[in-house]
Order: C-alpha cells, then structure tokens, then sequence
C-alpha cells in the first residue's frame, strides 16, 4: 500500500518537469492496483490461517495431526519336499513354516516336492499422533498384509485379500485394540527369511486386548477363546475347533529388564476355559495358566543370541500357531487342560556390516491326555515337533535385504508316526 501512494504522489510531478510522461487514466490503474494487492494480502492471511500440509519423508501433518505410513514389499520363492505326502495348495503351509501342516501318511507314504513363489506377505501400517493438550498426544496404528485366511487362486491373477493384523490405540500408558499379545516377546523373536521361522517353539498370537504399561510392566486384559480338540473313533483323525463361549477375559502380565547385555522378560497368563460341548450338551470350565521366559543377550561383536522357554497347561492357540489344542472333554465329560513346553535359541552372526546369518533350533512338546493318546489305537494328535534352520541375508540397500534359508522339520504324532519337512526358500525384501 506504501508503494502505491508513493506512486499516486510523484505521478503529477513527474508530468510537470517531463512533459512527454503522462500516465493514462492513473487514478484508474492505481485503483485496480490496490484491489489487486488487497486480493492477495487476503490469500496470505487465509494460507496463514490453513497451513498447507507438511510433508516429510513418508509423513503428512494436517492440522495438528501427524499421519505417517510404511511397510514393505516381499517376495518368497520356496522348494519344499515332504517325505510322507503332500500339502494343498491352498494350505498357509505351503507359504511358510506350519508345523501341524507336515504331512503323515498311515503307511509308508510317497514324498513329494512342490515349488511355490508368492508376495503376500507385504505390509503396509498407517499410524497418527494428534497432541491431547496435556503434554500427551493420542495415537493410532492400523496394519494388513495379504497373508488372509480368505485366500486368492493361483490360476490366472494370483489376488488376494487384505488381511487386519493390527488396528490400536494409544494414550499415555494405555494401548486399546487389536496387536500383538501381551505374552509374545517381540524383541527375542529371531530374524528369518520365513514368516515366522520359530513356529513351533515360540509364543505367537495377535488379539484384541487392554494394556497398561508402567516401567518395566505390562498388564493386559485379552480376547477370551478356548480351542477344543476332539478324536474321533475308530479314525483317530484330530480336530481342533473355536468354543467362542469364555465368560472370562485372558489375564496376562509381563516385566522386562533391559541393559547393555540386551533384555531379559517374564511374562504370566492366566485363563479360563470353557466348553458346552461334553456328553450332556451341558457349559464345562477349568483352568489354564502359562510362563514364558525369553530375551536377546548382545555379544561384544555385534552378535547375538535370542531365545524363548515356555510351559503352560491351556494355552495351545498361544505357541506354536496353534499346533495343539487348549484342552479336551474327556470320558467323565469334565474339560481337561493340555499341557504343553515350547522353546527356542537362536544365534545371530554379523559377517560384515551388510551380510548376516542366524542358525536356529525350535521344539515343541505336548502332553496329550489319554483321550487323544490311546494306548491301542491310531491318533494323530501331535506330540513332538521339532525344526532347525540356517540363513544368510544380504543388505543390498539400507531398504533392500535378499536372503535364503534352509529349514528342515519333523513332526510326530501320538501313535508313532512322523513326517518331515525340507525347505530352501529365498525372499527379496524392500522396506519404505
């Protein structure tokens, strides 16, 4: 606006002492001018009032909320051989390591040896953080993958759906919604070319729950589901299946000391179980309990070893995806819990700042009541399984890891058989 008078002021001097200068219709253009600059100074002041969005990285702010996403793209190529059968295509175990999926024939089965390649595993996370007004700021996570039970066709398009791994809040010490179970310990979980890599010896579960952390404490109150395992006669074929009837949520509490030498963590699970399914169609109860022992010891060379303990009686849908039941009805047609033992030791090697490899062994050990365990009888409810492993990844990039692996499995059921898995699978892997 200064300029604008300066301009309004010199003009008629200017066609005195120069009398070939004249400005047309000045008054006209100073006018136009002036709208012209209160236009703009009006979209200032309205961007100021609206800032236009942030971007950093894979982070966008609108308003005072963050909201940020990232994830990965992986591709898995597998050569898996089975020495007693074979593993529908359609099954997870084809895509990654499922311990009960190790075929086992009645007799001498035919092996067989199938090539899978697949990227379902890729993720993708979106979270946000919006300031609470207290020094706090609440927070949101949402996670899929493609790794769904509603499975796609490998005829034509390979599609498959989307599948809810986590969606949670936070504020302050609480956590409400859908993530990993309070007694899984996320930082002894070993580093695998495979989904998981320690199936069968490691607690492994995403639920809804409300948790409560403060210092090295955790304490959470979990989803409630009670798998029953059932023989049928004269067969012996072993089922598992979803009671959906708990009156009771899952109790879990867990401490965590972390130091120099990485982390050590024990966490307790208490339940209830329940079925209406015994002789009489009439709710039965018991309970079920577990412990777990797990951490990462950091050696001086960068290496590490990480490893998991766990025994409970009713926690089968805990441990090792689910391989063995929670508990069983038996011939009085009271519930009975299932025992069970799982664990894992894992040592990482650094060869170089961009190459690594990690070398494995994994068991898994059910105590099987005697309803699934006749004496006299077929029953292939599973009793021992066991897994090794040996990998090498290479970082190409700080986002792009190659790798492969070598897996060999056995799994063994209640009246003797067993059946093994050998597999060398190869992954590429690009995080954002």
């Amino acid at each position: 606006m200064k300029r604008l008078t300066k301009i309004a002021l010199l003009t008629p001097l200017a066609a005195a002492m120069f009398p070939g200068f004249a400005l047309a219709d000045t008054s006209s253009e100073i006018a136009a001018l002036r709208d012209r600059l209160e236009q703009l100074e009006a979209q200032v002041a309205q961007q100021k009032a609206t800032p236009a969005p942030v971007t950093s990285n894979s982070s966008v702010s609108f308003g005072d909320t963050k909201f940020s996403f990232g994830g990965y793209v992986k591709v898995d190529a597998l050569y898996s051989r089975f020495s007693d059968g074979s593993v529908a295509g359609s099954s997870s175990g084809r895509d990654f390591y499922v311990p009960s999926a190790t075929p086992i024939s009645a007799g001498n089965g035919n092996a067989s040896s199938v090539f899978d390649m697949h990227a379902q595993q890729t993720r993708f996370f979106f979270k946000t953080e919006t300031p609470a007004g207290d020094g706090k700021s609440v927070k949101a996570y949402i996670e899929m993958d493609f790794q769904s039970p509603a499975r796609g066709s490998e005829r034509v398009t390979n599609n498959y759906d989307p599948g809810l791994r986590h969606a949670f809040l936070t504020y302050d010490k609480w956590l409400i919604g859908q993530t990993w179970t309070t007694f899984q310990d996320l930082g002894a979980l070993p580093e695998t070319v495979d989904f998981v890599g320690s199936s069968d010896g490691t607690v492994f579960g995403r639920q809804p729950q409300v948790r409560y952390s403060t210092g090295n404490w955790q304490f959470s109150v979990e989803n409630a589901e009670t798998a029953l395992a059932s023989r049928s006669v004269p067969a012996g074929a072993v089922s598992i299946t979803d009671q959906g009837s708990n009156a009771m949520p899952d109790l879990v509490a867990r401490y965590t000391h972390k130091a120099d030498f990485g982390h050590i963590s024990v966490a307790a699970l208490a339940r209830q179980l329940k079925t209406s399914q015994n002789a009489a169609g009439q709710d039965e109860t018991t309970e079920g309990y577990g412990i777990s022992l797990s951490g990462k010891y950091n050696l001086s060379s960068g290496d590490d070893i990480r490893y998991m303990a766990t025994y409970g009686s009713g926690l089968g849908r805990y441990v090792a995806l689910g391989t063995s039941g929670d508990a069983v009805v038996d011939a009085s047609g009271n519930l009975e819990a299932i025992d069970v033992v799982a664990g894992y030791v894992t040592y990482r090697h650094l060869w170089s700042d961009k190459l690594r490899s990690s070398i494995q062994a994994s068991v898994l050990s059910i105590d099987n009541p005697d309803i699934l365990a006749p004496t006299a009888a077929i029953s292939d409810a599973n009793k021992t399984i066991f897994s090794g492993l040996t990998n090498i990844i290479y970082n190409v990039t700080p986002k792009l890891d190659i790798g492969a692996e070598y897996l060999h499995a056995n799994r063994e059921v209640e009246d003797g058989r067993d059946g093994n898995l050998d597999r060398l699978q190869f992954m590429a892997k690009y995080s954002f």
